[in-house]
């Protein structure tokens, strides 16, 4: 077990040096303003001494201006995790073609946080990102791991992806911008106009729902933003809550308990 150990903090050590040493941007960011990604990887199994495979858990926060909270953005598992690695190796990346697979999965995963990010502190802003990401799916398409071609699952980095470029989630994209820089960026000088914001933003989200009801992205969406959305509207009048409810009961069933709660204001 001793030997299973050291693979395993030499694992952990290339991960962080992956995501804290290399540049995914041309932009400088000052320390505070870096992106606060946390990634959890769980290994279930090891069918080899250097094949792995697992889940990844990719979570991302954006800091809310003037405050000291974070607001949860993306909290996603990946269930498709399967890699090889070496013990004392570095984790090798190249947005131009694919090295290994451990490597493009973390690649995308920042580059696709890093488009997340972009779109909430500009309109669309996350653009460049999501075509880095794009190219990593492309360049995993013939690697034989999962999680990167169109026809293997709707729940995966293909499609999550997909998702996030096409017009009819533009919407999603939109309400990154509305909902963080617009709504909560802004709920210490007027929670009451900003909670109006917030709340027309995922009343847009119906045309997405409509064209594509349960897409992995709604759900990836509101697995992250669920309890905040509750958070918000507990204080809001009787009215706007009945108005949100009637919303969020349609696009996201999956969480209708919580939104009932927020009714009783508990």
């Amino acid at each position: 077990a001793q030997a299973q150990t050291t693979v395993f903090r030499s694992m952990e050590l290339a991960i962080k040096e992956f995501f804290n040493t290399r540049r995914f941007t041309n932009l400088n960011y000052a320390a505070a303003e870096r992106v606060d990604l946390n990634v959890l990887l769980t290994i279930s199994n090891q069918p080899a001494p250097d094949r792995f495979e697992g889940t990844l858990q990719v979570i991302y926060a954006r800091p809310v201006y003037g405050t000291d909270y974070n607001s949860p953005i993306l909290d996603l598992v990946d269930e498709q995790v399967k890699f090889n690695f070496l013990e004392n190796t570095q984790i090798e990346f190249s947005a131009d073609r694919y090295i290994n697979n451990l490597s493009s999965l973390l690649g995308f995963y920042a580059y696709f946080v890093l488009g997340l990010d972009g779109d909430t502190f500009s309109p669309l802003g996350g653009a460049d990102y999501y075509t880095q990401a794009q190219q990593v799916v492309n360049n995993a398409q013939n690697s034989g791991e999962d999680g990167w071609r169109a026809f293997e699952s709707q729940r995966n980095r293909y499609w999550l992806l997909d998702n996030q470029l096409q017009a009819v989630f533009r919407p999603l994209r939109e309400l990154l911008y509305d909902y963080h820089r617009q709504g909560m960026d802004t709920m210490t000088e007027d929670a009451a106009a900003s909670r109006r914001k917030i709340a027309a933003s995922i009343e847009k989200l119906k045309t997405v729902h409509q064209a594509k009801p349960a897409s992995y992205n709604m759900q990836v969406f509101f697995n992250a933003k669920g309890n905040e959305i509750v958070e918000i509207f507990k204080p809001a009048g009787p009215a706007d809550k009945v108005k949100l409810l009637n919303i969020v009961q349609v696009i996201d069933p999956g969480n209708i308990s919580k939104y009932q709660n927020m009714m009783r204001g508990t």
